[in-house]
């Protein structure tokens, strides 16, 4: 029997009944060799990263939010553990009491190397508590540290994956016959310093490690019935997509479908794994099944919102023509400030971006750009992106606001509004 791997995000243990929906879940796979990849509780990784910014910057206040954290976490351990004696309160009295010890202390390293050190106590503490329920309520599993297994380069926020030493690691630790609980998101340098693969890189932890174990399949649970052709919180009249072939999958991901993480198609599909897309509250319902085949079923336009966005418009100081050198110099920055483009277009004498509006990178790219190109640009615009798209497809998303930059290729209109 070959192992599966379920990732379940942080809306899927974001409070007690939450975590006890998760034994649920696993209870319609009995007897079945599972490896479980968790996120860090509800919003979480926002209290951190909010704790990130003080800290770094020397600002009050990172006491009040460690606080808040721990009570957080621990009025969901009361509601899980009805004995205060359980091992679950020692073990994340102890991960709280690391992270007063960083805070209390002074950053070391560069900004994005304390936002990985201090980010993934968020991972660790949500394990610990649903490895510890899980185990109490009769679903016996081992918890694992990701840090030791998944290996990785010094990229800190967006660090690439060692996949020789990661597989190696796992192999020698993962063993046939049990039942495992690991964290999403984190790794660790050569020198052990955690590091993390990106915002929202669960998806592609269990991703990797249903690669290197050669996985029977990756199921992701999510609070939809499974990938759909637009988000139902943003479009209305959406559908169920029964199958996406992996190349759609990919392309879905690229353009922000946020039930898929972008990178984690690519190992799946090198083995032919199944990636499935399931409904933690309705757990027996076949969800989206993505795998080798044909594009979609249904053949429907995908509708796509990224939000929180900012337009960069980058020009010439002397109305010189956007050439090869100016394009390369722009995008040597973007690449060194880790900046994914989202969707681009030039003129002669200027190139427009739209990217996500990270509060911590972009103005510091914008400061940096300003240096040898005029800049201007908008922020808090939305990209609308529309795979398979046809008239009336189009028509909807121009009714959504001020159009600022309009794009069509053959398969995907793009439109950036205000």
């Amino acid at each position: 029997m070959r192992m599966k791997v379920f990732k379940f995000g942080g809306a899927s243990v974001k409070d007690a009944e939450s975590v006890k929906n998760v034994a649920n879940v696993l209870g319609h796979f009995p007897g079945e060799e599972i490896l479980i990849v968790v996120s860090a509780m509800g919003k979480t990784t926002n209290a951190l990263e909010e704790l990130v910014q003080k800290f770094y910057n020397g600002k009050e206040g990172c006491s009040d939010i460690i606080t808040k954290i721990k009570q957080d976490h621990f009025s969901i351990i009361d509601e899980l553990f009805p004995s205060d004696e359980h091992r679950v309160h020692n073990d994340i009295e102890i991960l709280i009491t690391q992270l007063q010890i960083i805070t209390q202390g002074t950053p070391e390293g560069n900004f994005n190397q304390v936002y990985d050190q201090i980010v993934s106590f968020g991972e660790l503490i949500s394990t610990k508590i649903v490895s510890s329920y899980l185990n109490s309520s009769g679903y016996q599993n081992k918890w694992l540290d990701a840090r030791r297994l998944i290996r990785t380069d010094q990229n800190f926020r967006f660090a690439r994956v060692d996949w020789s030493f990661t597989e190696r690691m796992v192999k020698d630790t993962i063993k046939p016959g049990n039942r495992y609980v690991i964290q999403g998101f984190i790794g660790s340098d050569d020198d052990l310093n955690p590091t993390t693969l990106g915002r929202e890189g669960s998806d592609y932890t269990a991703s990797v490690l249903g690669y290197v174990l050669g996985a029977e399949e990756v199921v992701i649970w999510k609070d939809v019935p499974g990938v759909l052709n637009g988000d139902p919180k943003v479009f209305d009249n959406v559908e169920l997509l029964n199958e996406i072939s992996y190349r759609e999958a990919i392309e879905l991901a690229y353009y922000g479908a946020s039930v898929i993480h972008p990178k984690t198609i690519q190992p799946l599909q090198k083995k032919l794994i199944p990636l499935r897309v399931k409904s933690f509250v309705n757990p027996s319902e076949v969800g989206t099944l993505i795998r080798e085949g044909s594009d979609l079923s249904p053949f429907l336009p995908c509708f796509i919102k990224k939000d929180n966005q900012t337009l960069i418009t980058i020009s010439t100081r002397d109305l010189a023509f956007i050439v090869e050198d100016h394009l390369s110099m722009i995008y040597k920055t973007l690449h060194q400030f880790g900046v994914r483009v989202n969707m681009t277009q030039n003129t002669a004498i200027s190139s427009s971006f739209c990217i996500n509006n990270d509060p911590i990178t972009v103005p510091k790219l914008i400061e940096e750009l300003g240096k040898d190109f005029d800049i201007t640009y908008n922020e808090g615009v939305n990209l609308y992106s529309v795979r398979h798209y046809d008239d009336n497809a189009v028509s909807r998303v121009k009714k959504s606001g001020e159009i600022l930059l309009e794009q069509i290729s053959r398969n995907t209109y793009q439109v950036v509004t205000i």
